[in-house]
């Protein structure tokens, strides 16, 4: 009989402690691939787990820089190299009149780029996901706290991932189908 592909083991928690203190330990234990999930933020639970650091600022940086030198060089363009007009005797390059619409610019752009990075990032949308095959899962949004090791990670091996979970005092351990 043909093995069932699996996404991970997943261990339920009463309490913010618990979850935490399970991350920290499988973090210790040398496991790399795993999430938690939680009603509300836990502080100290993503670096317990490990989550990389965001690349979304440096999204943003570069949407914003994107839009205050595009927002000038649509100012200064015609202004000063297609259609030069002599008002008043100003100069043709017053940079002063373009910061306006240059800030304007760099902060829809930096916003827009944002938004875009972190649908990106976050790789949504996702209507479907392997954990909401867990049957007590929908608990995750109510009082309950989930710890998550994914079979990608390169120490997984079924039987040891669930002796360890289990050995954290977890309220149920579940395998968690693809």
């Amino acid at each position: 009989m043909a093995k069932r592909p699996i996404y991970g083991v997943m261990a339920e928690f009463n309490t913010t402690k618990d979850v935490l203190h399970a991350a920290r330990r499988a973090r210790e234990e040398g496991y790399r691939r795993m999430d938690a999930y939680s009603p509300f933020p836990v502080e100290g639970l993503s670096e317990a787990i490990g989550f990389p650091h965001s690349r979304l600022p440096v999204i943003t940086l570069i949407g914003g820089l994107i839009g205050c030198f595009g927002g000038f060089f649509l100012q200064y363009y015609p202004n000063v190299m297609g259609f030069p007009l002599d008002i008043g005797g100003k100069p043709f390059d017053s940079w002063p009149a373009f910061i306006p619409i240059t800030f304007e610019l760099t902060i829809l752009c930096a916003g827009i780029s944002t938004v875009v990075g972190m649908i990106w990032l976050n790789k949504l949308p996702t209507p479907y996901h392997p954990v909401f095959n867990v049957p007590r899962f929908q608990l995750a949004s109510q009082d309950r706290f989930f710890l998550c090791i994914q079979s990608k990670d390169p120490q997984f091996e079924i039987d040891a991932v669930v002796r360890f979970l289990k050995d954290l005092n977890p309220r149920e351990v579940n395998v968690v189908p693809v």
